[in-house]
């Protein structure tokens, strides 16, 4: 099952409100939520306080410029991940853009810029994002998958009770043969009885419905994986593809 899509926030950094005001009408199309940071120390607070899917920050700004702020933005393990877009004026250093990768920066944009480009260059890392939450999702969710498979396995076979329908349908001795003391309750207290408390063993086919439901969960993280278009991901989507193979075969020798 597919996860709900939660809403990814974006933060603007700029000393200047003119400029703010400017990326927030640009970015207002995108329908996501635009946080507002007046300088490098304002953005560090705001990102430890919350989840972003990308950063813009303005270069040039007095204490902490934008190279420093993206600098410590990648210095910490909480924001390491989180793509930034760095924005300057026209008269700039050339050398400019070559610190702004130097320091992690993943763009690097000079006003006046082309409101299409920024809203298609952001909704890139929007996107991004929602794929990386719902695969942090689908992970999540396949790992109780494989973890409630486990402990089912792992159960003693004689530690589960007999199915109801074989109590209700179970022949009753007759009062005074061999075997018949003592007497069993009516039948239908016995059966009523077996229905309300004896909990159904596991069956074979319940045991293949859950490796196939896994199988279709690893299907899906494959997918995600190999979407992500990223080498260290393929590498895992590789890996998934050969769990997906050895689920596969167990479901064979179950149905052979």
């Amino acid at each position: 099952m597919t996860p709900p899509q939660e809403t990814s926030s974006i933060l603007i950094v700029d000393d200047m409100e003119e400029n703010l005001v400017a990326l927030e009408a640009v970015l207002g199309s995108l329908t996501q939520k635009v946080v507002r940071a007046r300088s490098g120390e304002e953005a560090l607070k705001a990102m430890l306080r919350e989840e972003f899917a990308v950063v813009l920050i303005d270069v040039l700004m007095p204490g902490m410029n934008g190279f420093e702020t993206a600098a410590n933005i990648k210095g910490l393990d909480q924001t390491k991940d989180v793509p930034i877009i760095l924005l300057t004026g026209a008269s700039v250093d050339p050398n400019y853009a070559y610190r702004g990768y130097t320091v992690g920066a993943a763009d690097f944009l000079i006003k006046p810029f082309d409101p299409w480009l920024l809203r298609t260059k952001v909704n890139v890392f929007l996107d991004l994002h929602r794929k990386n939450s719902q695969l942090a999702a689908q992970a999540e969710q396949l790992k109780r998958l494989l973890t409630t498979s486990g402990e089912r396995a792992g159960e003693p076979a004689d530690s589960a009770l007999p199915p109801a329908a074989s109590l209700a349908t179970a022949p009753e001795p007759a009062p005074g043969a061999p075997g018949a003391a003592p007497l069993p309750p009516p039948p239908a207290v016995s059966a009523a009885a077996g229905a309300a408390t004896a909990p159904a063993a596991p069956t074979d086919q319940d045991e293949t419905a859950r490796l196939a439901e896994i199988a279709s969960q690893l299907a899906q993280v494959e997918l995600l994986l190999r979407d992500a278009k990223d080498t260290e991901q393929a590498g895992l989507a590789d890996r998934i593809t050969a769990l997906e193979h050895a689920v596969g075969r167990l479901l064979v020798d179950r149905s052979s």
